[in-house]
């Protein structure tokens, strides 16, 4: 794999694992364990996603995740506690993708991979408080379910053709920051009326 091709990769994962790091993980690992991916060998790094209790810490949160998502407002609370899990977690995808051994690449690998996985989280959330807003209970989980096909779809297409990844993981930064931008935006209307 060349270097825009592990960009691609890293930059998709920690987009992903922004949204679902506990799915994002486990899918990884899961292919790797049953040979679905073959990683080259820069990659290796990444074997360790397919250890059995990996795999197990992996499922419990992705499945504990998934019913958490599904319920108004348990899902903001949800999102709150995993600020700071779902961008460390990103980092350490993108650090273990590229696995670069020149430290100072290691730092910047590190701190993209942190800031793309925050941005994604922040236009979750905040899209997710929105909709919790909804007076009716189905849009939350019609969001969340959403949510989950387009995790293992970019997943798959991250590891098939990590260009294409690349591309629809710009795309998927631009419309987060357009997100957070909205939703700040929306936040200092709302404190400014209540004033």
């Amino acid at each position: 794999m060349g270097i825009v091709e592990l960009l691609g990769l890293a930059g998709s994962v920690s987009l992903i694992a922004g949204w679902r790091l506990y799915l994002t993980v486990f899918v990884t690992g899961l292919a790797m364990r049953l040979q679905w991916i073959s990683l080259p060998e820069n990659l290796q790094m990444l074997d360790a996603l397919a250890n059995p209790w990996i795999l197990a810490i992996s499922a419990l949160g992705a499945l504990a995740e998934f019913f958490a998502d599904k319920i108004l407002w348990l899902d903001s609370v949800w999102d709150t506690i995993h600020t700071a899990v779902r961008p460390l977690g990103g980092a350490l995808l993108a650090l273990a993708v590229v696995d670069a051994s020149d430290p100072a690449w290691q730092v910047a690998v590190f701190l993209l991979g942190g800031g793309a996985a925050l941005m994604s989280h922040g236009a979750k959330a905040g899209a997710r408080a929105l909709v919790n807003t909804s007076p009716e209970p189905v849009s939350n989980a019609v969001v969340s379910t959403g949510e989950d096909i387009a995790t293992g779809g970019l997943l798959f297409l991250a590891f098939a053709n990590p260009i294409a990844a690349l591309i629809i993981a710009s795309v998927m930064l631009i419309l987060c920051i357009f997100l957070v931008y909205k939703g700040y935006r929306l936040w200092r209307q709302i404190v400014a009326s209540g004033s």
